[in-house]
């Protein structure tokens, strides 16, 4: 037959089947690691609907753990994107009777997330007129030293990637800080010419950067999405309490950001500058080639100083809107209706008003430009939202209070460290925002169990949710930082460990303390 079909040339150039494929090639082709990451989800969520009994004798908080295995498994495996996972609770609660369609809904989308669209949009018009680059040159150019002073130089790096995250996502941060970073680093030889102090400098600044981009994030709601769940969670659980507004978060956030920055500053000295590495760095690198740098940029244009205008309203509208009880602020004018979400989606659409003075009718801001919003980051602070949501209505809460109570007699000042190091260590394996939104709820629980403010405990699990600093994989940001080649794993874990020491404690201490004052955690919630 074969002879046939090469001397025929009408017949169709196949390959000859001599046998049908097996069945078992063709199941284990579908037994592959993305397929069994995508039926983790639903199969644990099957497997506690039809065989766990919660013993409270609701079906709607077995139901709760059912759907929150699935978005687990799914968040935890990267079976689907981020954002689609993060969808899930859309069909999922409702289905399994947990909330209806609508109450699902309005959990992604509500001040806070406002709050984040229109800082993501700022963000936006920043990266692209390129403000980031000048303000990182002006800034390292400050810092730098004459003659070169590595310690004063990784600070000034270290510093202006914590100012930048401040206002942005950690992981936009860490994209704009890195290339400034490598920038400056190329200026030093590679490969076998490459001086060990040399190499030690290059582990420092890339190592500083990518954490201070976590670490500035702290200080700010819009610097990370878990001070956001956090900040929803609350208002979602206690929506009879008082706000956390931007300005009262950054009252703590920003000392206890300081202390850990400082910290890790301290550490990347210690092991990556010696003394000798001013006087090796001095020949590759000076004041006068940041100079050099900053002036090929030239002057600014009407539309970064525009922007740059835009965004310190923004920040002091933020910081203004609630103040104290005595003086309540500008957001009394309007009888505390408008949130920071309001401000932060009003400034933005500003940008799409003002003209950059570029081109004949274009503005500072079109909407092709915001192609790149961080929509996965939305979608998941919104899921975030419905599962505090589920968590309350579906009774798993109560649950969660029942198996809690044996560390009701705990002191507190044992758990809290202890809350933070188990936060700390989920994050390595998965999303900050993940962790946030799966051990906040379980800690309003354990708070009440153990008659303490709520935010005494839920503040360390958040914050060291963000705490991800061994691995590449724990957060973007990471990676960024390890795809340049300049680190490894183990430089990680070298610096990382004492880091996470460092930030557990400086949280264990001002929690009690600053946090006492600012959110008022001497009353509980109603008392």
């Amino acid at each position: 037959m074969a002879e046939h079909f090469s001397n025929d040339t009408k017949a169709p150039l196949l390959p000859v089947q001599t046998s049908p494929p097996s069945s078992s090639i063709s199941f284990k082709s579908f037994l592959t690691k993305g397929n069994i990451c995508v039926l983790s989800g639903p199969l644990a969520c099957l497997l506690i609907f039809f065989f766990v009994d919660l013993g409270d004798g609701s079906q709607s908080s077995r139901n709760m753990v059912a759907a929150l295995s699935w978005v687990f498994f799914w968040w935890l495996t990267d079976a689907v994107p981020m954002a689609v996972t993060s969808m899930a609770p859309l069909f999922l609660f409702p289905l399994f009777g947990i909330a209806a369609a609508d109450d699902v809904a309005k959990s992604y989308m509500d001040d806070v997330i406002a709050l984040v669209l229109g800082s993501f949009i700022l963000a936006l018009a920043v990266e692209h007129y390129n403000i980031h680059r000048r303000l990182a040159l002006n800034i390292t150019s400050l810092f730098c030293g004459d003659p070169l002073n590595p310690p004063l130089l990784l600070l000034g790096l270290c510093g202006t990637a914590a100012f930048v995250s401040m206002w942005m996502h950690n992981t936009a941060a860490a994209v704009m800080m890195i290339p400034v970073a490598t920038g400056i680093l190329q200026r030093f030889p590679v490969g076998e010419e490459m001086h060990p102090q040399v190499k030690k400098f290059c582990k420092g600044v890339i190592l500083g950067v990518i954490y201070s981009a976590a670490i500035g994030g702290m200080s700010t709601l819009t610097g990370t999405g878990v001070n956001l769940i956090l900040v929803g969670m609350w208002q979602s659980y206690f929506p009879e309490e008082k706000a956390i507004s931007f300005s009262s978060w950054f009252l703590f956030g920003f000392p206890l950001a300081l202390l850990i920055f400082f910290a890790l500053w301290a550490i990347l000295c210690f092991f990556y500058c010696s003394k000798d590495s001013a006087k090796v760095l001095s020949s590759y690198l000076d004041k006068t080639h940041l100079s050099r740098e900053l002036e090929s940029l030239g002057p600014m244009a009407f539309a970064e100083k525009m922007i740059l205008t835009l965004f310190g309203v923004l920040v002091l509208l933020w910081m203004t809107r609630s103040l104290t009880n005595d003086v309540p602020g500008w957001g009394k004018l309007f009888n505390g209706k408008a949130g920071d979400g309001t401000v932060s989606v009003m400034i933005a659409t500003l940008l799409f008003v003002i003209p950059n003075k570029m081109k004949e009718g274009e503005k500072l801001m079109d909407w092709n430009k915001c192609k790149k919003l961080h929509w996965n980051i939305i979608l998941l602070l919104g899921a975030g939202f419905a599962i505090a949501d589920g968590f309350r209505t579906s009774g798993l809460t109560d649950v969660l209070s029942a198996n809690l109570e044996f560390l009701k007699s705990v002191p507190y000042l044992a758990i809290a460290p202890l809350v933070c190091l188990v936060s700390g260590t989920i994050t390595e394996f998965t999303s900050n925002n993940a962790t946030a939104t799966l051990v906040v709820p379980i800690l309003v629980e354990l708070a009440k169990l153990m008659k303490l403010h709520p935010l005494l405990l839920m503040i360390p699990g958040a914050i060291g949710a963000q705490f991800a600093f061994l691995l590449p994989t724990g957060t973007p940001s990471n990676v960024v930082g390890f795809t340049t080649g300049h680190i490894e794993i183990k430089d990680m874990i070298k610096t990382g460990i004492p880091l996470k020491v460092a930030g557990i404690a400086a949280v264990s201490l001002l929690v009690p303390t600053l946090g006492t004052v600012v959110f008022g955690t001497s009353t509980r919630p109603g008392g």
